[in-house]
């Protein structure tokens, strides 16, 4: 069985309502619902949350491996609003030490060739400046609240994660069109995971 981790209830209402005519709808955040082939868990945002409720999901309930879905905002203009990227790598990004920075890092196989590859930081605070926007587009692509605890709660229980992300939109850049662009955004991660399922579960040859 799969674990399906999602972010937040807005990043997973477009799949709980149209995967399997609706099975998992009506799934809140901090609960999980599963069949015999997936399993459906909403975490909340940031890296206590991630934590905390992705290891005790894996304590009670028997899982093959992880993929973490959900939104995050690109750094650069290497990846477009709406682009669906597959998670290579990803690292946590609020470990600072004096003048030597170390960012624990973890390697992630690339789930989905047919999409993009990309580098993750994970981050619970909020970047500020031109000067510290440029430092973190020099190391990495994305960047989201979730991502690392789960790839990191994962590797200490023995399986495989993977990681999903819609880009939302761009650090520094104000968007009028924001909530209607993630409104759409949240769709197409929504129905491409759908649509991934049965590929998911099918068994490797």
């Amino acid at each position: 069985m799969i674990g399906i981790l999602f972010s937040t209830l807005e990043d997973a209402q477009p799949f709980l309502a149209t995967y399997q005519r609706g099975r998992f709808d009506g799934l809140n955040e901090g609960e999980d619902a599963h069949d015999s082939e997936i399993l459906v868990s909403i975490l909340g945002v940031g890296k206590i949350k991630g934590t905390l409720r992705s290891d005790r999901l894996l304590r009670d309930r028997s899982v093959s491996s992880l993929l973490h879905a959900g939104t995050c905002t690109g750094l650069s203009d290497k990846f477009q609003t709406g682009e669906l990227v597959c998670v290579t790598q990803v690292f946590e990004g609020d470990r600072i030490e004096l003048s030597a920075p170390t960012y624990p890092r973890m390697p992630l196989n690339h789930l989905f060739p047919d999409l993009s590859e990309g580098i993750l930081v994970t981050q619970d605070h909020t970047v500020e400046g031109a000067s510290e926007l440029s430092y973190w587009q020099r190391i990495a692509d994305l960047s989201d609240m979730t991502g690392y605890p789960v790839a990191y709660v994962a590797a200490t229980h023995g399986i495989s994660c993977h990681i999903l992300k819609a880009v939302a939109g761009r650090m520094g850049i104000d968007d009028p069109d924001f909530r209607k662009n993630l409104t759409t955004v949240r769709s197409k991660l929504g129905s491409y995971l759908a649509e991934k399922i049965p590929s998911l579960l099918a068994p490797a040859e």
